[in-house]
């Protein structure tokens, strides 16, 4: 297994300034390098408390990649329904230089109302943007005088520069939060996985897990290479009742911020969302004590956590990489840094599947 560290800020101005969550994230990335992390990503979101400091992951990581050398660097994720692919695909091939191919580069479709009419984007055609813009950015990064003419875009003959650092390209993720047609879809293309266990049960999300790899090897891709991403929130202390007090607060306060930003699904419907509607009630899901008895936030002593991360391998097979939503800005930096620290120096030594760099 491996594990990383991803920021979603679910705080804003009324909380603490833009300047001291970036400030706070960064020393957080310093620690990461530090102690041997994997990775390092960030979310793209706008506008609301929920992630609207990170209008653009490219930006934070290219900070992140001038202070470390080690930790790989990846977008979790960027929206290319947003951005035209000739300009998404040169901020990542930049990146990627930059860091010295240390870019992971996951896309996801969006799926808030408010951001998409702020961009002028219908949500019906989400889907169908997000697939061929991931095709035109990688045609952009593997050809010479590349000539794309799809639905939403047309251009060429073009010459992407800078080339990836990584040859052909940057790895590539694809993040869903449920379809399981979404993770056949990816696995077939050769696109690793990226999702979050809190939208599902464990045997929807193992069923799913089963079906990527499946669906990867049927495709002819090399099976040793299919990469998992899974996503949780994370809070570890010495004291089991104080992880649990300071882990239910955080989970309320991003509870707050997601319940705000997705208010405009009362008023929203598109064929490309089906169901949707009904999250604009997410406030009122499942209690924090429920999540985590179901294994949907890594939060408790060293010794509960690591149980909780046994059994995750044992559910989705023990070569998955844990995202570990440490800083959510809620709680303080000194916290997020105990965290990390703990896990580093009493938990992944212990797991039964081991850790690798």
């Amino acid at each position: 297994m491996k594990f990383g560290i991803v920021f979603f800020p679910t705080v804003g101005p009324g909380d603490k300034p833009a300047t001291r969550y970036y400030d706070e994230c960064f020393e957080l990335v310093d620690l990461a390098e530090e102690l041997g992390f994997d990775h390092v990503k960030i979310v793209e979101h706008y506008f609301f408390s929920y992630g609207g400091y990170s209008p653009d992951p490219v930006t934070f990581l290219a900070a992140a990649a001038g202070r470390t050398k080690r930790v790989r660097l990846g977008t979790s994720a960027t929206i290319p329904a947003f951005q035209h692919p000739v300009k998404l695909a040169g901020k990542l091939a930049m990146l990627d230089n930059i860091s010295h191919g240390r870019l992971d580069a996951a896309f996801g479709r969006a799926f808030l109302p408010d951001e998409f009419k702020a961009f002028g984007i219908p949500m019906d055609e989400s889907k169908a943007r997000f697939v061929e813009n991931i095709e035109a950015i990688k045609l952009l990064w593997t050809t010479e005088n590349a000539v794309w003419n799809g639905e939403f875009h047309q251009f060429g003959p073009v010459t992407l520069l800078p080339r990836p650092f990584q040859q052909p390209h940057p790895p590539v993720f694809v993040t869903t939060a449920r379809s399981i047609d979404s993770c056949a879809e990816a696995a077939r293309a050769g696109h690793h996985l990226q999702t979050v266990p809190n939208a599902m049960s464990v045997e929807e999300l193992a069923e799913r897990v089963t079906v990527f790899r499946s669906e990867w090897t049927a495709a002819g891709h090399p099976a040793g290479e299919a990469r998992i991403h899974l996503t949780y929130p994370c809070v570890v202390s010495e004291n089991l009742d104080e992880a649990k007090k300071k882990g239910e607060f955080d989970e309320g306060r991003n509870g707050v911020a997601i319940s705000a930003a997705v208010q405009a699904w009362r008023t929203t419907s598109s064929k490309a969302y089906p169901g949707y509607e009904k999250i604009a009630d997410i406030g009122k899901r499942d209690s924090f004590e429920t999540k985590l008895g179901d294994n949907k936030l890594l939060v408790g002593s060293p010794d509960t956590v690591r149980q909780q991360l046994d059994d995750i391998a044992e559910w989705y097979g023990d070569d998955i990489t844990i995202s570990l939503g440490i800083h959510s800005g809620h709680l303080t930096v000194e916290d997020a840094a105990t965290s990390m620290r703990l896990l580093a120096d009493q938990v992944f030594p212990k797991l039964s599947a081991g850790t690798t760099p």
